[in-house]
């Protein structure tokens, strides 16, 4: 036995990822379950989705639809899809050869990033930044290169992009609605956005997971309305987030037929296909209702509902503009770093969340927590309760 241990305590090992470890999303979780918490960490819905969502995918599972999908996706889905992106953004993508079914938006990131990153090559992030892009591009051989958003409100700082651009700057990376921060981009943003373009040959890479979760009237800015900055963007989106359906892990990537096909060089590699079954119940249900109707005034009304619950607390919320993640500044009751914070509510009040440090790299996160509201009534309301008394 302890021969055996020393054999293996001698297996040269390198990491590729040595400062990653587990994830944020999968630690909190894992203590909100060991300490009975209410989980407001990881970003999924504690409610079932549509039971005719579930009878669609048993009914094609029945009907025989259980083998491999075609690569790129299920032909059907492509096209509901084709329609739905030109039904709201006026952009026609060929569902044939423009559009591509993967395994959650996070596989469709990381095909991207690893279909245009090469080493020596420059990514633009703006931090705080979801925590699948470092990754990805490392992996590639590529450098991130952050924008820093401040809170309140998260703005870009498009003078500090501008000063980020070099020749190296293969890929600008941008995230609309706003993971954690429930920022939106703006049609300003957009104008800001094109002027920076003029400036270097990248592509920009937009993971738009979010996009039916916007607030107040806003209206989502998705690339796929600007026909020059389409022309070089792969669109990223996540049926998930719309269908309450985060288990499923079915996304997509639209670009133009040069891009797709890079997009699909790797696809075809990591997982090939995804569920044919669920493909073709997405596709049913997108055809009947393409613009996705309902989803905002959903999620809005969970968010008014949390924010109104916690406003008696010493949390002071941020704007919320889109997703389902409400940032809170408790500067009112602690001076601790997030982390810090984070394991003090859940194991003290019973509450977990996440710390935004873990989407940051190398500046402060500020007295900032993220709760997700994506959660029954019931359950916001027993958060709030015990929010309320920190």
């Amino acid at each position: 036995m302890v021969q055996s241990r020393l054999l293996k305590s001698r297996i040269p090992l390198r990491s590729k990822l040595p400062n990653t470890g587990v994830t944020i999303f999968t630690t909190m979780s894992r203590l909100a379950l060991e300490h009975g918490a209410i989980n407001l960490s990881q970003g999924f819905p504690d409610f079932d989705c549509a039971p005719e969502l579930v009878e669609a995918v048993a009914r094609y599972m029945r009907e025989g639809n259980n083998q491999y999908a075609p690569m790129p996706g299920v032909i059907a889905l492509r096209e509901a899809l084709a329609r739905k992106i030109e039904r709201l953004y006026g952009r026609r993508y060929d569902p044939a050869t423009e559009i591509t079914i993967t395994s959650g938006a996070t596989e469709a990131i990381f095909d991207t990033l690893t279909a245009l990153v090469h080493p020596g090559d420059e990514v633009l992030l703006f931090q705080p930044a979801y925590d699948s892009y470092v990754p990805a591009i490392q992996l590639s051989g590529g450098t991130p290169v952050f924008i820093t958003l401040r809170p309140p409100d998260y703005g870009i700082d498009w003078d500090a992009a501008r000063r980020a651009l070099t020749p190296r700057t293969r890929a600008i990376v941008l995230n609309s609605p706003h993971n954690p921060t429930g920022m939106i981009l703006t049609s300003d943003d957009m104008r800001e956005l094109s002027h920076l373009l003029d400036q270097t040959d990248a592509i920009v890479v937009s993971d738009e997971a979010y996009e039916h979760i916007i607030f107040d009237g806003a209206r989502h800015e998705s690339m796929s309305r600007y026909p020059a900055i389409a022309e070089r963007a792969v669109v990223i989106g996540s049926f998930a987030k719309t269908f309450h359906t985060t288990g499923w892990k079915i996304g997509w990537a639209a670009a133009p037929k040069a891009l797709s096909a890079e997009v699909q060089s790797i696809h075809q590699w990591v997982t090939f296909a995804v569920n044919g079954a669920i493909q073709l119940a997405y596709a049913e249900f997108l055809a009947g209702d393409p613009e996705c109707r309902g989803v905002s005034t959903f999620y809005q009304r969970k968010r008014d509902l949390f924010l109104s619950l916690i406003k008696e607390s010493r949390f002071r919320p941020l704007p919320c503009r889109g997703t389902f993640f409400q940032m809170v500044d408790y500067s009112a009751i602690s001076s601790d770093p997030d982390t810090e914070v984070a394991m003090w509510l859940l194991k003290e009040h019973g509450v977990a969340s996440i710390p935004p440090s873990s989407f940051l790299y190398g500046v402060d996160s500020g007295p900032i927590l993220r709760l997700c509201f994506a959660k029954r009534d019931e359950t916001l309301e027993r958060a709030a309760e015990r929010l309320r008394k920190v």
